[in-house]
């Protein structure tokens, strides 16, 4: 075994430049050394360290794409029903504080990139639900985009500008945020019975996402606003999975309102087809114009040419 721990140990302590040179970047150089290049794994800190680096790019990567199912659902059904677009808008300022905060405040990307997917995709959703909500004409529909857009682009140039301390204020805020994104829509679910068209594969990403976070943030990041904000968040979406369990399969009430709609337009009558076997007596006792004999050729007297004329009883 400490042959082939040798033989390995050649391999990882002459690494390219390139790969060196990125370990270090994420888990310094004392545990890259340790880890990397000696094999050395009992060092509990710079395990503690490399499974926080690990997870936290996995969240980052798993972040951007976490949800896009969400957003394919809504384009397939052209329907947002069961979506609250408070719970969406208060959740995606949640997001771009953070993201902010923690770009200011120089913690490792790690820790908090995801933060930058996830608002892009919460401001699609957002959009989206307005698009294809239950707003009563095309105008108004228009008119509340345009307003939700606006909103987000003067938010996210107010969070660019704003210094650190006050970054640091709102962070804070992110806790009653992360509160209020989710009572809607876990309220909306409730009296509802339904969970509408909220996506199984976001809620249950989420869930995972914020349980590592919890984990990450203390292990790397040591701030407790931040590490308060990302366990309210599993808690609150904790109670999201056990919605979408307990209401599996329910059809919101508005697609069962928009479906009894649907039932209730009356199918044009089909043509009667006439049975060419019925006599004139039967058309004329139904109320129905006599059909005229077919065409008959006449011949006319005294040497006249033949000519077709119709016979009149």
């Amino acid at each position: 075994m400490d042959a082939f721990t040798e033989k390995l140990t050649l391999i990882t302590r002459n690494f390219p430049a390139p790969i060196r040179e990125l370990g270090v970047s994420l888990i310094d150089e004392k545990c890259y050394v340790k880890l990397i290049e000696q094999l050395d794994f009992s060092d509990i800190e710079c395990l503690k360290l490399a499974l926080s680096k690990g997870l936290g790019i996995g969240i980052v990567i798993g972040g951007s794409i976490v949800k896009v199912p969400q957003i394919a659902l809504i384009l397939r059904t052209q329907d947002s029903a069961g979506l609250s677009i408070s719970s969406y808008v208060l959740e995606t300022l949640s997001y771009l504080i953070t993201l902010f905060y923690s770009y200011r405040s120089s913690f490792p990307f790690s820790t908090y990139g995801e933060n930058l997917f996830l608002g892009v995709q919460n401001t699609i959703v957002s959009l989206l639900i307005i698009l294809h909500g239950d707003a009563p004409n095309p105008s108004r529909r228009t008119g509340n985009l345009g307003i939700l857009s606006g909103f987000f682009v003067a938010s996210i140039s107010a969070l660019y500008s704003m210094s650190l301390e006050n970054l640091a204020y709102l962070q804070l805020a992110t806790l009653p945020l992360s509160l209020f994104s989710k009572i809607p829509q876990i309220t909306a679910n409730y009296k509802a019975k339904s969970t509408g068209q909220l996506s199984a594969f976001a809620v249950l990403s989420q869930i995972i996402g914020c349980a590592v976070r919890v984990y990450t943030t203390s292990t790397e990041v040591g701030d407790p606003v931040v590490q308060a904000g990302f366990g309210l968040a599993l808690f609150l979406n904790v109670i999201l999975g056990i919605q979408m369990m307990s209401y599996w399969g329910n059809t919101p009430p508005a697609t069962k309102k928009k479906a009894a709609v649907e039932q209730k337009k009356v199918a044009p009558a089909e043509v009667e087809l006439l049975d060419e076997t019925l006599s004139q007596d039967y058309f004329l006792s139904n109320g129905r114009q006599r059909r005229s004999k077919p065409m008959q050729r006449v011949d006319h007297a005294e040497g006249s040419s033949r000519k077709w004329e119709r016979k009149v009883d």
